[in-house]
């Protein structure tokens, strides 16, 4: 073995810039390959980025590879806002807010029965924000999640047919929540700000079967990841004596809150109809049911009376839902490719559960790509268009939004990717 390349792929995986953001929760943008085959790249031949899609595959890396990927995320969308009669009291739209999900891929062939990898990518990210002076802002104006997953992974090779995989996961979220804070029958308008940041672990297993040399069929799965937020609380005043926080109108005190990110499926298949042409697969069932809340707990009242703002509970409910995909690769000849895919995914955010954090429906997501390749270095470019439909969610007037139902729609995200891979 190499012990400097295996230093700096090691490297390159944990030590990669991880900023993530789109219009949605779950990420699946790990690869430029990925973007292209609409997620659904659970069985490729020498790529690093299988440690992220399909941990099993990775016995089909030969020799030592790294990867990295960049792929660029555009949301765009609009809302209306209804007061409790159902008339129309606002219209506005996002502001643009582009995001990065940046993957990074280290996988070596330890022997012809045993591999390892480890990846740094997003799994879990969002990103939105919306005008300061909305009536949107009471509910939040700006909202982010950037998260990163750390998998170190061993996989195995029993025979022709069968392959498997376990791998850690270790995570990382920083949440930063913003949102005019404004109840009348205490004569308070400030604005209050929620950050921070936490660790946990998890793990995931995946295996795959070969029926031919042209049929096979994997399956991996997530587990759900509990996170404790430890977070720093900020509230600010109007500077108005009507409406003052406590504490000559600023608060400065400590959040925390309980989050649960979800177990997950994936299940593939993978023909191939010669040598140059191949079809994928890909169902993944997401747990979505384990996010019924996110409540943040003050340590003190934001307004100085007890009772009152010492907490943002706010139930979400989802179900637990369903993204399928279908990705097609063509090898023109040994060094050039072209890949096109679909995905739909479906909502899971129930009326009472919705939110401005993430003001998605369902999704469905167009995308193209093209690679280079030669014996050493691998280049993959790709552009996806998601559509993000609409989105009706009711509003909590007595929790302080200033309407009492929302109507998303219009909402599209563009996708642009860049990949790069070497072998050593």
């Amino acid at each position: 073995m190499n012990k400097n390349f295996l230093a700096l792929g090691l490297a390159a995986a944990l030590l990669a810039p991880q900023v993530a953001g789109a219009e949605g929760f779950a990420i699946n943008e790990w690869s430029a390959e990925g973007v292209a085959m609409g997620g659904a790249r659970m069985f490729a031949e020498d790529d690093a980025a299988n440690v992220a899609y399909n941990p099993a595959s990775i016995t089909k890396v030969k020799g030592e590879v790294m990867k990295s990927s960049y792929t660029y995320l555009s949301p765009h969308g609009n809302y209306k806002l209804y007061d409790g009669a159902g008339k129309e009291i606002e219209d506005g739209k996002n502001v643009v807010h582009a995001g990065w999900a940046v993957g990074s891929y280290y996988v070596r062939q330890i022997n012809d029965k045993e591999w390892f990898g480890i990846g740094a990518f997003p799994r879990f990210a969002m990103v939105s924000e919306f005008e300061r002076a909305s009536k949107a802002s009471t509910n939040a104006f700006f909202s982010k999640l950037n998260g990163v997953s750390v998998t170190p992974t061993y996989a195995h090779k029993f025979d022709k047919k069968w392959s498997a995989a376990v791998g850690a996961e270790i995570n990382y979220v920083g949440l930063e929540l913003q949102k005019n804070l404004v109840i009348p029958t205490a004569g308070v308008n400030g604005t209050t700000q929620i950050e921070g940041e936490s660790y946990a672990l998890g793990w995931n297993a995946a295996a795959n079967y070969a029926f031919d040399d042209k049929n096979e069929i994997g399956v991996v799965y997530r587990s759900r990841i509990k996170h404790s937020l430890e977070a720093d609380l900020k509230g600010y005043g109007t500077k108005s004596p009507a409406s003052p926080l406590v504490g000559s109108n600023d608060v400065f005190g400590n959040a925390y809150g309980v989050v649960t990110l979800p177990d997950s499926w994936d299940i593939g298949y993978n023909h191939k109809f010669d040598k140059k042409t191949r079809l994928e697969l890909k169902a993944t069932r997401t747990n979505w049911s384990t996010y019924d809340a996110l409540n943040v707990y003050f340590d003190k009242s934001l307004v100085g009376i007890p009772g009152i703002a010492e907490s943002s509970p706010s139930a979400k409910n989802w179900s637990n839902g369903w993204r399928y995909a279908i990705g097609l690769e063509h090898n023109f000849s040994d060094k050039y490719a072209a890949m096109a895919g679909f995905a739909f995914d479906e909502s899971s955010i129930p009326h009472d559960g919705g939110d401005f954090m993430v003001p998605t429906g369902l999704r469905r997501t167009y995308s193209i790509g093209a690679r280079y390749n030669d014996k050493k270095q691998t280049v993959a470019v790709a552009l996806g268009w998601m559509d993000v439909g609409t989105l009706d969610f009711a509003g909590h007037p007595e929790k302080g939004d200033a309407y009492s139902s929302a109507h998303a729609y219009d909402s599209f995200t563009k996708i642009a990717s860049i990949s790069y891979q070497r072998k050593f």
